[in-house]
């Protein structure tokens, strides 16, 4: 899908430079930024990651207690 935005200058110079640099396009690199972006600010997204994570921890055999209580820790001085 196509759409138009408005980004501040500094903003898109810095974005095209990655996009040069990662020999990636701008499109690439706005869509990956975005992406981000949104998993970062979905909680139920966060959620899912954070219960995989430790579910695959707990098959490897790592102590999930300590996981959990370490993601917490983490989790409750993370401004959300």
């Amino acid at each position: 899908m196509k759409t138009a935005i408005s980004v501040p200058d500094e903003v898109y110079r810095k974005a095209d430079r990655l996009a040069r640099r990662s020999g990636r396009s701008r499109s690439e690199v706005y869509s990956a930024a975005l992406r981000e972006y949104v998993a970062r600010h979905d909680p139920d997204e966060v959620t899912e990651a954070l219960d995989r994570a430790i579910e695959e921890l707990a098959e490897t055999g790592v102590e999930v207690g300590f996981v959990d209580a370490a993601a917490r820790q983490v989790l409750s001085s993370t401004e959300w």
